[in-house]
């Protein structure tokens, strides 16, 4: 009886363990991101604290200002041509760019959400459609029916991108940032 009530005990404590452990870390994990996110920018710009990151976010804003004006837009073009054509720096370059404009760009591409049926057994997965043409990555009609997927991991900022026939496809009517949201967490994260 004594041993009986001691392992409800302890099974009792790992359960408030665990509970205080699922409140506690996402605030922890958000903290700690946030704040090395904030000394990573003070230490680029060491200024009072908040200071630097104020800073920080008006030159960004600025050179997007001049960026986007007819007189600045060649001296752009003419670094980006020069990093683009850096060998190794025009790899990750690109890359980053790439992403970046995928998510926050004009040319958004995480915004279209679908089902994918993956088997006949009624596997479903959910994805983007990132391009709908795909006749740039091969001269041949054997791509025609096909559309660009990428599939993010959950708890992760990974993921795969699958050629998919366009029949194997159906639409989400739904945000596509909650769908991110729901993809990331697991599915654990309610779809509003």
């Amino acid at each position: 009886m004594l041993k009986s009530l001691v392992r409800q005990k302890i099974s009792s404590t790992i359960g408030y363990f665990i509970r205080g452990l699922v409140f506690i870390a996402p605030i922890m994990i958000t903290y700690a991101i946030i704040n090395g996110v904030f000394d990573t920018l003070n230490r680029i710009l060491p200024l009072p604290y908040g200071l630097g990151i104020l800073v920080m976010l008006c030159t960004i804003t600025i050179f997007g200002y001049f960026g986007s004006k007819l007189f600045f837009q060649p001296i752009f073009e003419w670094f980006e041509n020069l990093l683009e054509k850096t060998p190794g720096v025009k790899f990750i370059y690109s890359s980053i760019k790439d992403m970046l404009q995928a998510f926050v760009g004009e040319k958004k591409r995480f915004n279209e959400p679908v089902l994918v049926k993956m088997n006949e057994s009624g596997l479903l997965k959910i994805g983007f459609i990132t391009s709908k043409d795909l006749s740039s990555l091969h001269k041949t009609e054997m791509l025609k029916d096909y559309v660009g997927v990428y599939f993010p991991h959950s708890y992760n900022f990974s993921g795969n991108h699958f050629l998919v026939l366009k029949d194997k496809i159906t639409p989400i009517q739904a945000n596509s940032t909650e769908i991110m949201k729901f993809i990331v967490s697991g599915g654990v994260t309610d779809l509003d």
